[in-house]
């Protein structure tokens, strides 16, 4: 097979990992781009997109100007995710109301093992770095703990929701979705408009998240390169704090109104947060549960080596 060919289906692979990754609440989509090696890739791609991107445009040089951006690679990366997104929120959808604590249990053995294939690549400990691992743990525990906002489908709400939900997509370790269920529009954009292909959504929170991402690829491009050790420190506390939400043993907390009455959307219950338990017996499902995380950590384990194959272009 052409290497180049090759090479794309291995970025779409990736991208679609990236896009599984964001639908799912407490999951980051930057995790995998860091495991899987294309994060600081994507930053510098991204980041391409600037004045001289605008200049090669209007002169016409339309190959440099795909050359300059590295396009194929982002088309490649952005394909495998749509592709992911859309096929994986039905699926999600019917797996999180049917088998949860299987779900969640897998997810948590992902992100459980992205701590240690995330934290090993720093190259020196210090006390910055420990300091930067205990700052985003930190910053990610708080934002579990925040109370979500209500849903709400204006045009400017959308777009603040793209510029946050899309910078938290490209953070390992802060999830997109868990954003845009703090900012209460979770099931309106990623299962109602994707499943529905709702455009009057999408399409501000797209926009919004085309604005979030150029101006945080060049701020995170910036700081990788000059405290490399340090970001990736803050990314595997951010990893880290994250663990919580996913904990599969948990009692969903519904939202009330004023007077103690239910909110209900589509005749369910408002989730607004979980009440995490222990389980009290080693039954069947436990037991499920268990080899379902182990089996998330293994996925993890097999996305390191694929990271390893290295592209020839």
């Amino acid at each position: 097979m052409n290497h180049t060919i090759l090479n794309h289906i291995i970025y779409a692979l990736k991208g679609m990992g990236m896009g599984a990754a964001n639908v799912i609440p407490g999951v980051s989509g930057g995790t995998v781009a860091l495991i899987t090696g294309v994060f600081e890739r994507i930053i510098n791609a991204i980041k391409s997109f600037d004045g001289k991107a605008i200049n090669l445009f209007f002169k016409g040089r339309f190959k440099e100007l795909l050359a300059h951006v590295d396009f194929f690679f982002l088309l490649a990366l952005g394909g495998g995710m749509i592709i992911s997104i859309v096929s994986l929120a039905r699926i999600l959808k019917f797996l999180f109301a049917t088998y949860p604590i299987f779900i969640w249990a897998f997810f948590f053995g992902l992100i459980l093992a992205s701590i240690y294939y995330v934290g090993k690549t720093i190259t020196k400990w210090s006390l910055s770095v420990v300091v930067s691992f205990i700052f985003g743990s930190a910053i990610a525990v708080w934002i579990t703990f925040m109370n979500p906002a209500t849903q709400n489908d204006s045009f400017l709400y959308l777009m603040v929701c793209g510029v946050v939900a899309v910078c938290s997509m490209i953070l390992p370790g802060l999830s997109g979705s868990f954003v845009l269920i703090l900012m209460g529009n979770y099931e309106l954009v990623m299962i109602d408009a994707v499943n529905e292909g709702n455009i009057s959504v999408l399409g501000p929170v797209v926009l919004g998240g085309v604005v979030g991402i150029i101006t945080l690829s060049h701020l995170l491009s910036w700081v990788y390169k000059r405290f490399k050790d340090q970001t990736i420190s803050t990314l595997t506390g951010f990893i880290l704090g994250s663990l919580s939400i996913l904990w599969p043993w948990k009692n969903e907390i519904h939202r009330m109104d004023e007077v103690g009455n239910l909110l209900l959307k589509d005749g369910e219950p408002i989730v607004q947060g979980y009440d995490m338990f222990i389980p009290h017996a080693l039954n069947s499902e436990v037991v499920i549960a268990i080899f379902l995380a182990i089996a998330g950590y293994l996925v993890i384990a097999l996305m390191e080596r694929i990271a390893n194959v290295k592209p020839n272009d």
